[in-house]
């Protein structure tokens, strides 16, 4: 198989839960391990960073990944999901894995892959741990796809755990309070792993606190950490919670012997975008009219979004938005300002809402604009209708910001 027939044969062969849904969640580490055994525990040969939480753990990722890398470590980058091209979710130094690798990989283990049912993320996790061993990666940052106790990731024994905040996500898998979605955020702490806690509330501290007691693990919460001397090229708001994960969790692992100065950690800050391709993070897309992307699309991701854009300066705002089936809908149109023009699309993947049905529920808490046939007709309506002092947001799913990217 070449490439492309590699990722449609990927995307296709089975579920997966960010096209289809609840149907493609395996709430089970069992097949993870015996794919682990089977590619001979790639997970044991490079050191890494674990990163779970509701908002926030791409982001922390990539700045992580970025300090690494202007300390001369040969850094793996494992996320998801991706924007334009598969091969975003696997990088080293910021460079996407070759798609021979993956065609080769996907080629040589599709028996494997077929007769033991694997789902998307667990041959993605095998690719990506296989690729990180075979370039024999310094260390390796690796973002939880969903949740964390039962997450294909959640095989690796980190030099140290990362949760960066709870929120009401994905509550058909995770749970439906916070004390629950902390608990599987939690199962990625390990026996005496270092565990850094970005954001606390009331219901989910003690939660923390009581596993890493159990697992003797040294916990530390990143709400103190000072970040008045510290820049980011990151310019969302919420970028300043994380930029506190990050610098936590940095001064633990100076502690414990990694090399990484302080020049670093400021010149990984500054270059985060450069050194890894991060993308649709308040990413400013064109100016006259100024177009905002941004991938947030819970409630606690859009209401930080939504601050935002009311500081931003315009004449009027246009919104174009998109969002998937199973959004609580009630929780997040709320966040929405009444006083914006609405570009209705549907994300062009099976999970993804029909405009139609988004309008109307959208009408039931004022906001008014017209429904449109895909998110490209959407953005180009946007475009044609802003003037220059307008500014134009993209967002409510990443599905609506990979196409307009």
């Amino acid at each position: 198989m070449n490439y492309s027939e590699t990722i449609a044969w990927l995307f296709a062969q089975l579920p997966m839960y960010q096209r289809v849904g609840q149907s493609a969640y395996k709430a089970d580490l069992a097949a993870t391990i015996k794919l682990a055994n089977y590619l001979h525990n790639p997970e044991y040969s490079f050191k890494s960073v674990h990163v779970a939480g509701t908002n926030g753990k791409g982001s922390t990722s990539h700045m992580l990944a970025s300090v690494f890398q202007e300390a001369g470590y040969k850094t793996g980058l494992y996320t998801s999901p991706h924007l334009k091209d598969f091969r975003e979710r696997i990088k080293i130094n910021g460079e996407m894995i070759p798609e021979q690798y993956v065609s080769s990989f996907v080629e040589e283990h599709k028996p494997f892959f077929e007769s033991n049912q694997l789902s998307f993320f667990e041959m993605t996790v095998g690719l990506a741990f296989d690729y990180f061993r075979n370039e024999k990666v310094d260390v390796a940052i690796i973002e939880v796809g969903m949740g964390g106790r039962l997450d294909s990731t959640n095989i690796i024994t980190p030099e140290i755990s990362v949760i960066t905040n709870i929120g009401l996500d994905h509550t058909q898998f995770l749970g439906d309070t916070l004390e629950k979605v902390a608990f599987e955020k939690a199962g990625i702490i390990k026996n005496r792993v270092p565990v850094i806690i970005g954001e606390t509330l009331p219901e989910t501290k003690p939660v923390f606190e009581k596993i890493a007691s159990e697992r003797d693990a040294p916990i530390f919460f990143a709400e103190t950490c000072d970040i008045s001397k510290h820049t980011s090229d990151l310019k969302g708001f919420y970028q300043q919670r994380n930029l506190k994960t990050v610098l936590a969790t940095l001064k633990v692992l100076q502690k414990s012997g990694w090399n990484i100065s302080e020049e670093n950690i400021q010149e990984g800050l500054n270059h985060t975008v450069k050194n890894t391709g991060l993308m649709g993070r308040w990413q400013v897309l064109h100016e006259n009219p100024k177009v905002v992307c941004d991938t947030g699309h819970n409630k606690e991701g859009l209401q930080i979004v939504m601050e935002q854009l009311a500081k931003e300066d315009f004449q009027n705002l246009h919104i174009v938005i998109g969002v998937v089936s199973d959004k609580d809908l009630d929780s997040v149109l709320p966040l929405f300002p009444k006083s914006a023009i609405y570009y209705f699309c549907k994300p062009n993947i099976p999970r993804g809402l029909d405009a139609s049905l988004l309008l109307t529920k959208a009408r039931g808490y004022g906001l008014v604009g017209e429904e449109y046939i895909s998110v490209s007709k959407a953005y180009g309506a946007a475009l044609n209708t802003a003037s220059a002092k307008d500014l134009i947001f993209v967002g409510g799913s990443t599905f609506v910001v990979a196409e307009v990217l």
